[in-house]
This record gives C-alpha cells, sequence and structure tokens, in this order.
C-alpha cells in the first residue's frame, strides 16, 4: 500500500514525483512504454528554462528521473491495464498481472501525436521530421518547409513557422481545409504560407545530406510529385492516452482528462491529472512540468486532510 501513484514519467510526472518524494510521500511512478514521454524522440532542447546552450531531450528526461530518485521516488516498468477508482485504496493494475493499490494518484499519460504512417516520416523523427512547431521552428530560420493537414492546428503551426522560414506549404489531402474561417483567412493572409491542397501524402524523402521533400499524390491529375522542402511538420492533432480511464475518470469529448479551472484535480477526490493529458492548448515540456508540481501540491494537501486507510468510503462518483 503506498501514499500517492504516479502513472506516466514525462516532465509533467517527473515533476511530481521529485516534489512528492521532496515531501517524504515516497511515490510509486509508473513508467510505460515510453518512459521519459515523447521529450525521449525529441533531439535539442533549447526552450526550456536553465539550459543556455539547450539540452538534448533524453538527457533532460533522464536527469530528472535520476533527481526523482534521489529524493525517493521509486520506478516500476509496465503499462497500465486498468484502475479502480470507485473506492479506497485505488487501484491500479500493471500489465494484467500486478496491482498497486495508493490512497491518491497522479496521471500523467500524456498525449500522442498522430503521425500518418507513410514511408519515411517514423525514420526522419527529429531529423527533418516534427510535431511541434514551437518547440523546433527555430531549426529550420531561412528554410522550405511543408506543414500536413488541415484543420486549425495546421493553420496555426503553420502562421507560426513564417516566422523562421522562407515558404511554408501546406499540404491537404482534401480541396478544402476543416479549420475555422478565421484561421484559415490568417494563414491565406500570410504571404509566405503557401497551398498544395487535393495531394495525398506518400512519402518523406530523405537523402544521405538529409530530408529532400514529401512524395505527394495529386488527386486531381492522379500523378505522383515531389514537393521539396527541408523539414515537414504534421499537424493532425494529437490523441490524448487515456483509453485505460475511460468509465473512471471524467474525460472530454476528444479524451482528455476534465479537471477543475485552477486545479489538477477530477472529478475523483484523490486523483488528479497534470500535463498534456489534460491540456488541449499549450501542451510544452515547460507548462506540463508545472502542473507537474500543481498535482503533487493539491495531491499532498489532499493527503493531509483525508482519512488515511478508511477502506470503508466510497467515493462519490
Amino acid at each position: 500500500m503506498h501514499r500517492t501513484v504516479v502513472i506516466g514519467t514525462g516532465p509533467s510526472g517527473l515533476t511530481a514525483a521529485i516534489y512528492l518524494a521532496r515531501a517524504n510521500l515516497n511515490p510509486i511512478v509508473i513508467e510505460g512504454l515510453q518512459p521519459g514521454g515523447q521529450l525521449t524522440t525529441t533531439t535539442e532542447i533549447e526552450n526550456f528554462p536553465g539550459f543556455p546552450q539547450g539540452i538534448m531531450g533524453p538527457e533532460l528526461m533522464d536527469n530528472m528521473r535520476k533527481q526523482a530518485e534521489r529524493f525517493g521516488a521509486q520506478f516500476v516498468n509496465g503499462w497500465v491495464d486498468a484502475v479502480d477508482f470507485s473506492q479506497r485504496p485505488f487501484k491500479i493494475t500493471v500489465e494484467g498481472s500486478d496491482t498497486i493499490e495508493a490512497d491518491s494518484v497522479i496521471i500523467s499519460t500524456g498525449a500522442s501525436a498522430r503521425y500518418l504512417g507513410i514511408p519515411g516520416e517514423q525514420d526522419n523523427i527529429g531529423r527533418g521530421v516534427s510535431t511541434c512547431a514551437t518547440c523546433d521552428g527555430f531549426f529550420f530560420r531561412g528554410k522550405k518547409l511543408i506543414v500536413i493537414g488541415g484543420g486549425d492546428s495546421a493553420m496555426e503551426e503553420a502562421s507560426f513557422l513564417t516566422r523562421f522560414a522562407t515558404d511554408v506549404k501546406v499540404v491537404n489531402r482534401r480541396d478544402e481545409l476543416r479549420a475555422s474561417k478565421i484561421m484559415q483567412d490568417r494563414a491565406r493572409e500570410n504571404e509566405k504560407v503557401s497551398w498544395a491542397l487535393n495531394r495525398k501524402p506518400l512519402e518523406v524523402v530523405a537523402g544521405e545530406t538529409g530530408l529532400k521533400g514529401l512524395k505527394v499524390l495529386n488527386n486531381e491529375t492522379g500523378q505522383e510529385e515531389l514537393i521539396e522542402a527541408d523539414g515537414v511538420f504534421v499537424a493532425i492533432g494529437h490523441t490524448p492516452n487515456t483509453t485505460f480511464l475511460q468509465g473512471h475518470v471524467e474525460l472530454d469529448g476528444h479524451g482528455y482528462v476534465v479537471v477543475k479551472p485552477g486545479t489538477t484535480e477530477t472529478n475523483i477526490p484523490g486523483v488528479f491529472a497534470c500535463g498534456d493529458v489534460q491540456d488541449t492548448k499549450y501542451r510544452q515540456a515547460i507548462t506540463a512540468a508545472g502542473s507537474g508540481c500543481m498535482a503533487a501540491m493539491d495531491c499532498e494537501k489532499y493527503l493531509e486532510g483525508s482519512v488515511v486507510h478508511d477502506w470503508s468510503e466510497t467515493l462519490d462518483r
């Protein structure tokens, strides 16, 4: 039996673990299939405070993990299959076998960027392919870029990237965009944004010296084309990692955990959520870390005021 369990080890989960461990709560931290979260697939990070020369994503996550371990956090490797938040102690089942019981739980499982699944895409992540303009746009100053997508996120990414790139071409498989009119107008009014609509992405093409561009199928002519570019930004949305939480905690229409505004509290007392799993707007490492701090402090306050080990209490869902 444990006082608190953190599910997930991105910047939010590891920050929560650091704070909880320093409060002598000896947190158990459950690592998923990708310990460290999305930042482990990121190369150089230049916008995380405290690193004037930048830091590699995996190194930052490893440093945060070691910091949490230094103060007493314990790590369990495995995938959470199921949870039971109907009564205390809360129960977390790891990979269909081990069940961990705890007085409180912090959910920090993050959100996964959606990919197209085309050849060359995964091979070139961090080598010209990105899903975060805010994170990686700076590295493409003076370059030609492609943004794939037709929603608000794609329009926002394209507009942002024009701060650095000489040309940003929006590629969309349909001949019309799903983005709101205001976002479309903003992108269309930007002279650096050009358009390649009604094109189906087929392959990210790279050579020995780097990315060459994106091979597409022109749906109008039936011909394949190569759109030359130095970088490809995939902007087709994110999927929160909350499948195992359905029916156990309140989720919004897109699967993100719903928290009380200004806090990390879910609809279940003693269960908290932080990081990208509840953030539909910012999705940055530093905001995730900040919400991890919030979750730890909310959790500590809850534990101070709760009747620990009173397992007869059934929580009001």
